[in-house]
C-alpha cells in the first residue's frame, strides 16, 4: 500500500482544499493518505471548524476518517492555537524539538509532501 503524508505549512483555505482532497481520495482508493498540520496552516483549524465554512464538511469527513495525525505543538503555540486545537481533540506533535519529525514518518515507509 502507498503511504503518504501531507505536512501543511500554509494557512491559505484554497491551498489547503487540495490536501483535504487528496487525502480523502487516497482513502478511498486503499491508499493511506495523512496530514500534519505545521507552521501558520494551524490557524486553519477554527476556521475550518465553523460549520459556515466551505472547507468544513471536508475537514470533518477527514477528521472522522482519522487522516489528520495531528498538530506541531510549537507553532500551534507560537501561533495562539492551543484552545483551537484543543477544542478539535486534533493531538499535539512534538518529537522534534517541539515539531513532528519527517524522518519518523519517511522510517515508516511515507512519501512526504508539503503545502
Amino acid at each position: 500500500m502507498k503511504k503518504t503524508i501531507f505536512f501543511t505549512f500554509r494557512d491559505n483555505p484554497l491551498c489547503f482544499i487540495h490536501v483535504l482532497l487528496n487525502a480523502l481520495d487516497m482513502a478511498e482508493k486503499g491508499m493511506e493518505g495523512k496530514i500534519i498540520l505545521e507552521g501558520e496552516s494551524v490557524r486553519l483549524v477554527p476556521i475550518m471548524a465553523d460549520p459556515g465554512h466551505f472547507l468544513h464538511p471536508l475537514y470533518t469527513k477527514a477528521k472522522e476518517k482519522g487522516l489528520i495525525v495531528g498538530a506541531c505543538k510549537a507553532c500551534t503555540s507560537k501561533m495562539m492555537q492551543l484552545d483551537a486545537v484543543g477544542k478539535e481533540q486534533i493531538p499535539l506533535l512534538e518529537g522534534l524539538a517541539g515539531h513532528p519529525s519527517m524522518g519518523e514518518y519517511m522510517e515508516q515507509g511515507y512519501s512526504i509532501l508539503t503545502f
